[in-house]
């Protein structure tokens, strides 16, 4: 495969993973904000779905392409291409064994309540780790992006 065309894809994972993870976080916090049962329910399931089509698919572009883009350079074993994949499987880590477990607890939690109930205090709870959580599972990403600009010499 051409290298502009690994780039390309790449630069596609990028825009899915980075993109998403951003939006859907900003949609879930105003959706949180509104106190709006019915409005929160939508946000936790739109947020299960976006996970599962855009992060997991920017996911899949960035290995692939990525993987295939440092073998064809030889810079696979440059130390910031190294930390780069560290902090990508750290990301990835926090996502298995973090968020995705507290979303499915939140869509759970909010799926048995009925329609004129009040959000319980233990979804703001799983709530607040999701963001703290999501806040760590963002910024690693971004530090990606920084090594893949600069390439330090570390």
């Amino acid at each position: 495969m051409s290298v502009g065309l690994l780039k390309a894809l790449h630069m596609l994972g990028v825009v899915l993973f980075l993109g998403n993870i951003i939006v859907t976080a900003f949609w879930k916090v105003m959706a949180d904000r509104t106190r709006d049962l019915a409005v929160i329910r939508f946000a936790v399931r739109a947020t299960n779905w976006a996970d599962v089509f855009f992060t997991f698919g920017g996911v899949v572009l960035l290995a692939v392409a990525g993987r295939a883009l440092a073998a064809q350079s030889g810079m696979s074993e440059l130390p910031w291409m190294r930390l780069a994949y560290g902090l990508f499987a750290a990301t990835g880590l926090l996502w298995l064994g973090v968020l995705i477990p507290l979303q499915r607890a939140q869509a759970t939690l909010l799926a048995s309540l009925p329609r004129d109930a009040q959000i319980p205090p233990r979804y703001r709870r799983l709530s607040l780790a999701w963001a703290v959580a999501g806040t760590v599972a963002t910024l690693l990403p971004l530090g990606i992006v920084w090594l893949m600009a600069v390439k330090p010499s570390l």
